[in-house]
C-alpha cells in the first residue's frame, strides 16, 4: 500500500510541476533561481534521458510498459520480504516512470524544465520524474550493497526491521 500511495504522490507532484511550467514558462525567458547555477525553462524532450532516442516514441512506450510490468510483478511477489529501502526505491521508480509516461502519451514529448550549471558545464535539462528515477536507482544500488552483500550485515539485520 505504501508503494502505491507514495508513487501517486510523486506522480501528482511531477505533473503539477509540469503544469506550472507549461502555464508560466512557455515562450518566456528562463527563470533564474540561483545565478550561474540553477534556472527553470520550458523544454520539450521527444527522446529519453539526455535527449537520446529522439522521436522513438513507440520504442520508449514499449520500454516503459516493460519496466512497469517488471517492477509490478517483482513488487507483488516480494513485497513482504523487501527491505524498506527497496520499497522506497521502487516507489520512486514507478512514480518517475509513470510521470514521464503520462507526458509521452498525452503530449508526445516529456516536459523538462530544470537546468543546472556545475563547474561551467550545463547539465542536461530534466524534471522531477527524472530525479525520482535517478534517486530510486541510486537507492537500489545502495540497497544491493547493504542487503545483498553477505559480509555487510548479519542475516537478522537484513531487512531493516
Amino acid at each position: 500500500m505504501f508503494v502505491v500511495l507514495f508513487s501517486i504522490i510523486l506522480i501528482l507532484l511531477d505533473q503539477f510541476s509540469k503544469f506550472l511550467v507549461q502555464s508560466y514558462l512557455i515562450n518566456r525567458e528562463p527563470l533564474v533561481l540561483i545565478d550561474n547555477f540553477l534556472r527553470l525553462y520550458y523544454v520539450e524532450n521527444r527522446g529519453a534521458a539526455f535527449g537520446i532516442l529522439q522521436g522513438a516514441r513507440s520504442l520508449l512506450t514499449i520500454i516503459t510498459v516493460i519496466v512497469l510490468v517488471f517492477l509490478s510483478i517483482y513488487l507483488i511477489k516480494n513485497y513482504r520480504k523487501l527491505p524498506k529501502i527497496y520499497l522506497f526505491s521502487i516507489s520512486l521508480l514507478i512514480g518517475g516512470t509513470i510521470g514521464n509516461f503520462i507526458d509521452r502519451i498525452r503530449l508526445h514529448y516529456v516536459v523538462d524544465f530544470i537546468s543546472v550549471k556545475i563547474f561551467n558545464y550545463n547539465f542536461a535539462v530534466f524534471n522531477f520524474a527524472d530525479m525520482f528515477i535517478v534517486i530510486g536507482t541510486i537507492l537500489i544500488c545502495i540497497g544491493i550493497l547493504l542487503y545483498e552483500n553477505p559480509t555487510s550485515m548479519s542475516k537478522s539485520d537484513k531487512h531493516g526491521r
